[in-house]
């Protein structure tokens, strides 16, 4: 349980793609100087790290969950199959920011804690938000005459740490921010430099909207033709958080029908064509899609993401530490 210090532990590294993977090549998964510090957290708290990776089937997950008492995610999925398996598992942590992989209302119900690991990507993120943004905002670099974002706007839905990264960025770039968040008090988006907005919909008054909200029923799909209707010319649509967020059917027929609209997203959705069909030869500019979710996909973001999760899981039993807990 939590709080119970000096026991025994194990804690499983679970991933359905290879550990320990070079830099160059990891894609949800945990490059091997990541795993080498995930395991001298293990170590120094005296717990055994186990490691499942590559695994083909669930049942070599279902397997391995049946002796642990912890477990460090990044994509795969935590459902009531698993935790039913994991007669002894206490807590359960997703290596990133979000977390619809892990079913929260089955590990309430089994007292399970789950928590994630918010912040440790958030350079990253906001460094992929703006590569993308220079991307579209200069063509792709194919040699016509793009913009500058000195003195744009950018509106932020959801003002966690990957907005307040990306907000830091934009003051460097001279542009000016917006920021709504029913979480967070508007003093404290006033006082990180933003100015406050008091709904969503204020959002879309500005060229630039950056979305940072999990997906969850009140979101999925939010993201519709109202609001995007709404941009000025120019209108930027950033999408960092989840493809589901954004209405598809409603983004298709905004590009279709207004040739001055963008959207910038981190991770292709499964059928692609119907957006590309969309913008035609501009793709790679108006409309730009990572191969694959590559907003924490770095060295250091690897490091930080595991490492913090190693720590949680650490913290968790030795000194009951709640404080990423996850809530259905």
């Amino acid at each position: 349980m939590a709080g119970e210090a000096g026991k025994a532990r194990t804690v499983l590294l679970a991933t359905e793609k290879a550990l320990s993977m070079p830099v160059t090549e990891f894609r949800e998964a945990f490059a091997a100087g990541a795993v080498n510090k995930i395991e001298d957290v293990c170590k120094a708290a005296k717990y055994t790290l186990k490691r499942l990776e590559n695994y083909k089937s669930k049942d070599e997950l279902l397997a391995a969950v049946a002796d642990v008492d912890a477990m460090i995610i990044r994509s795969d999925i935590v459902d009531q199959a698993v935790l039913d398996k994991a007669s002894k598992m206490k807590i359960v942590v997703r290596a990133g920011a979000g977390y619809d992989n892990i079913d929260l209302k089955a590990c309430e119900a089994k007292s399970i804690t789950a928590m994630n690991t918010p912040g440790q990507n958030a350079n990253a993120v906001a460094e992929l938000v703006f590569g993308m943004m220079i991307v579209s905002a200069r063509n792709n670099f194919d040699g016509t005459s793009g913009f500058e974002l000195v003195n744009r706007e950018i509106a932020f839905y959801g003002f966690g740490a990957v907005a307040r990264a990306v907000h830091k960025l934009a003051q460097g770039f001279g542009m000016k921010s917006f920021a709504y968040d029913p979480y967070i008090p508007a003093d404290q988006i006033q006082a990180a430099g933003a100015t406050p907005v008091s709904s969503v919909a204020e959002l879309f008054d500005h060229q630039y909207v950056s979305l940072h909200v999990p997906l969850t029923n009140e979101t999925k799909d939010s993201i519709n033709k109202a609001l995007l209707g709404k941009m000025p010319k120019g209108g930027t649509l950033i999408n960092t958080a989840r493809t589901e967020v954004v209405h598809e059917a409603d983004m298709i027929e905004v590009l279709k029908t207004r040739p001055d609209f963008c959207y910038l997203c981190d991770v292709a959705p499964k059928d692609i064509e119907p957006y590309k069909a969309a913008v035609g030869d501009k793709y790679g500019t108006r409309l730009i899609f990572t191969k694959k979710k590559m907003g924490a996909q770095t060295a250091e973001a690897n490091d930080n993401a595991g490492v913090a999760a190693a720590n949680q899981i650490v913290g968790f039993f030795e000194k009951g530490e709640t404080r990423f807990s996850l809530k259905a």
